[in-house]
């Protein structure tokens, strides 16, 4: 008896094993989209809640491109890559000036978007418009190379683009099952064909997937060669006068862009003197913090955090992009998760941390 082709398969499946129950699970593109940019580099039960929290305070495309910058990444806070955060709220501001406030509906036209690529256009058009257009992010990566026994790291451009053609042949004859078979492949990389011990009895493809048949699952996909990480070493200050905190807006592009954090010296020697030529403040260092690691995609950074009290003002401009916080009004800010950490420990009885 010949098998069913894969989107039959696939879309079967998921229609009656599934995912149903997942809030972004809705025909409005404005919360599909938000969803798909939450979960990249982010697994599913930490979207959640921030998914639940952005949506209250901007319930439409409108909301976000009216709501200050500002606030927007207070919302996103701790969940990282923030470069993420920023292109929603350009996107959501394009989406007004160039579509008249109503969400794009072909792939292409989404892809116009910033943050938006080919795969997450393709995923909003397929669950709200039914456009037969193919995804291919990592969880489909992964159940094609295995499905295909494709060899070669997924992220080279020459086995990517055999997967985009692959998974443009796969794609069901209607439009109508693209829902279906566009969560069916997200489903199934994400809650069967699992990095480590895929669950392959409960797959609805493993009678003619190569890597099931041929003992290669643990091998496919193909992994990237791994280098050593870099290593970078900073100083953070935790400038206190009068009760508050000092924090400075970071560059609106780079690492943390946009966020409020505190501000930096290349090591304790020096941070007096930074204190003194940037913010005017003359200073006195009370305590140095047990250091703090935060690991990035492309290197780790080791925090050495430095209590400093602010002596006395100097006559001198305010910075604009400089700012003094209570600790309440710190943590309700946009501000980056080793920031966060650090205002939530506890000093030594000896040293007089803001309250």
């Amino acid at each position: 008896m010949a098998l069913a082709p894969f989107a039959d398969r696939l879309t079967r499946w998921q229609r009656a094993h599934g995912r149903h129950d997942l809030p972004w699970q809705v025909s409005d593109p404005y919360r599909v989209w938000l969803s798909e940019i939450m979960l990249q580099q982010t697994q599913v039960a930490t979207v959640i809640a921030y998914y639940q929290r952005f949506t209250a305070s901007f319930p439409t495309v409108t909301d976000l491109a009216q709501a200050p910058l500002d606030d927007v990444l207070a919302h996103w806070a701790g969940l990282g890559y923030y470069t993420r955060a920023r292109n929603l709220h350009k996107a959501a501001q394009k989406v007004m000036a160039d579509f008249g406030g109503t969400f794009p509906q072909a792939a292409a036209q989404i892809e116009t978007l910033p943050g938006i690529g080919r795969s997450t256009a393709a995923a909003i058009a397929g669950f709200c418009f039914a456009e037969r257009t193919p995804i291919l992010d990592g969880n489909v990566k992964r159940v094609l190379t295995r499905w295909a026994g494709i060899a070669g790291f997924p992220g080279e451009k020459k086995v990517e683009n055999q997967l985009w053609k692959l998974a443009e042949d796969l794609l069901p004859q209607y439009g109508a099952d693209m829902p279906a078979f566009t969560q069916g492949l997200m489903d199934l990389g994400a809650t069967v064909c699992t990095r480590s011990k895929p669950a392959c009895p409960r797959c609805p493809l493993r009678e003619d997937c190569r890597a099931h048949i041929e003992g290669r699952t643990v091998e496919l996909p193909t992994r990237k060669t791994k280098k050593a990480i870099p290593e970078r070493e900073t100083v953070m200050l935790l400038i206190q006068h009068e009760g508050k905190l000092l924090l400075e807006k970071r560059p609106p592009t780079g690492i943390w862009g946009g966020l409020w954090s505190l501000p930096q010296a290349d090591s304790t020697a020096t941070a007096t003197t930074l204190c003194h030529s940037r913010f005017g403040l003359v200073v006195d260092p009370s305590e140095t913090l047990p250091t703090l690691i935060h690991t990035f995609t492309h290197f780790r950074l080791t925090i050495t955090p430095l209590v400093v009290t602010v002596r006395e003002t100097l006559p001198q401009v305010a910075e604009e992009d400089s700012r003094w916080f209570t600790r309440s009004a710190a943590l309700k800010a946009g501000i980056p998760t080793p920031v966060r950490k650090l205002l939530q420990v506890k000093p030594s009885p000896q040293a007089t941390l803001f309250n």
